[in-house]
């Protein structure tokens, strides 16, 4: 591919020269302007300091989308090739160092890695150690419990087998639900509450029903694994708003706010997913303040909390549910086989999600629903979740001093939850490769390409606590470290 007009003109006032992007090409449209920026750059036809085309001139000289062109600056923003001053526009920061675009390489390095994890990461089956899965171990919830659950939901009455069932979900758990968060978090209505499959329906359900192919949708980096495919899935375009030991960067979802005028934003307040920290109330404040600001929905991700051995700040308490919206799971605290979720929000946004539910794949399994009715009502239940939350402190401590015996550095300290991040600072190892070797070795790792589509100067994981005491786990990790 090459450039139409070799001459780079660094007056912002000249015309930007056209880029000889292919349409029809393997690679899409952002990643061309990527790799000819990066080119451009490097062999300094775009010096330090040099400003950028606005995101409308870019794209009316090139004949691209203004989306195209955001994703396109953000991805050579993360690669530090540009910078954005605001109120000024976009600035080459650096020259790139490599002649190909870093940007593709994190997304081939991920699909190699989750070509090789697939199906193992997910389907439990595995004989490998899962330390980078996202359950407990079955005999931590209780055997009592979650079988007589399940036999008791399978006795459904006759009648309740001809239908598809209610499209919210079992009125009956709906109306536990909305007791429970009444009495310890915020007022809502059983007619508030729509029943999923799962989290992450839910967040398929959001992003269908709001959002539109072009919004951009912002993400805490790192985060959820699966919520960034999700949302190019439809069409979409993340932004990371970076989330670290010191909590979420606000000044820069303030900077990102102005550029980008996001849809939605989706945070996991309480033991994030991958860090295990949770957000201040400070932190919290001000993230409802900008949404109200520039007008956009947040989305609490909020399946943690009743694993967490203190209260934490919750944004749809603090909110009422005007603009949050609330998704919660059971998968973490009875069983991920269960797969039922629930997202609670206005009344008036429930009829759209719940339109969009049916049109998508009517109801949710009410033998499901049943069965954790059956569990969370149980006298045993918060006896489980005590005991449970003792079994973590004692594990992540252990694994704690695995992760430090061998060289690493946690990323956050975690306020309790299922995981620990760390890594191996001042290394060039890559994580992906790491990731492999250790399926060889029957242990499966989540590497840092799952949680962020930034690039990192170290590797690091994510590790599952449950399983983290493991003289397998040790030996491995040792032998990467000293080799």
């Amino acid at each position: 591919m090459e450039v139409a007009n070799e001459n780079i003109a660094h007056d912002h006032d000249s015309e930007w020269p056209q880029l000889a992007l292919v349409r029809r090409c393997q690679s899409s449209l952002v990643e061309q302007i990527v790799q000819e920026v990066t080119r451009l750059v490097q062999k300094n036809q775009l010096p330090l300091g040099s400003k950028m085309p606005s995101v409308r001139q870019f794209a009316k000289c090139n004949a691209v989308s203004t989306f195209t062109v955001v994703e396109s600056y953000e991805r050579l923003i993360t690669l530090g090739l540009l910078i954005s001053r605001r109120g000024s526009g976009y600035f080459v920061s650096k020259p790139a160092a490599h002649p190909m675009p870093v940007a593709t390489a994190n997304t081939s390095s991920l699909t190699t890695v989750l070509d090789a994890l697939s199906p193992d990461l997910y389907s439990g089956v595995s004989t490998a150690l899962p330390v980078g899965s996202g359950w407990l171990p079955p005999e931590w919830y209780g055997d009592d419990i979650l079988l007589d659950a399940l036999k008791q939901s399978m006795r459904i009455p006759t009648q309740r087998l001809r239908g598809y069932g209610n499209p919210l979900g079992f009125p009956s758990l709906r109306q536990h639900l909305a007791t429970q968060l009444s009495q310890e978090l915020f007022s809502v209505d059983a007619e508030q509450i729509l029943l999923t499959h799962g989290a992450t329906h839910g967040f398929d359900l959001i992003l269908r029903t709001l959002c539109k192919p072009g919004d951009t949708v912002f993400v805490e980096n790192p985060g959820y694994s699966n919520l960034l495919s999700l949302i190019r899935h439809h069409g979409c375009i993340p932004i990371g708003i970076r989330r670290d030991e010191n909590g979420l960067d606000v000044e820069g979802l303030l900077e990102k706010a102005i550029l980008h005028q996001p849809k939605i934003m989706f945070v996991n307040t309480v033991l994030q997913n991958p860090l295990g920290t949770s957000l201040s109330q400070s932190h919290a404040h001000r993230l409802l303040a900008l949404a109200e600001q520039f007008d956009f929905w947040l989305v609490e991700d909020d399946i943690y909390r009743e694993l967490c051995p203190r209260p934490e700040p919750s944004l749809a308490a603090m909110d009422g549910l005007r603009r949050v919206i609330r998704v919660g799971s059971f998968s973490k605290t009875l069983s991920p086989t269960l797969r039922v979720g629930s997202v609670c929000a206005s009344p008036s946004l429930i009829g759209e999600l719940l339109r969009v539910k049916m049109l998508a794949g009517l109801t949710t399994s009410e033998i499901n629903e049943r069965a954790v009715l059956h569990a969370i009502s149980s006298r045993l239940y918060r006896r489980m979740l005590e005991k449970l939350k003792r079994q973590l402190d004692t594990s992540r401590n252990n694994t704690l001093d695995v992760l430090l015996d061998v060289g690493m550095t946690p990323l956050a300290e975690p306020r309790g939850g299922m995981f620990i991040s760390a890594g191996w600072k001042n290394s060039n190892l890559d994580a992906s490769h790491i990731t492999k070797q250790a399926l060889q070795a029957g242990i499966i790792l989540a590497p840092n390409e799952f949680f962020s589509a930034d690039a990192h100067t170290y590797p690091w994981f994510r590790f599952n606590i449950a399983y983290g005491n493991s003289e397998q786990l040790r030996k491995f990790l040792a032998g990467v470290h000293h080799g």
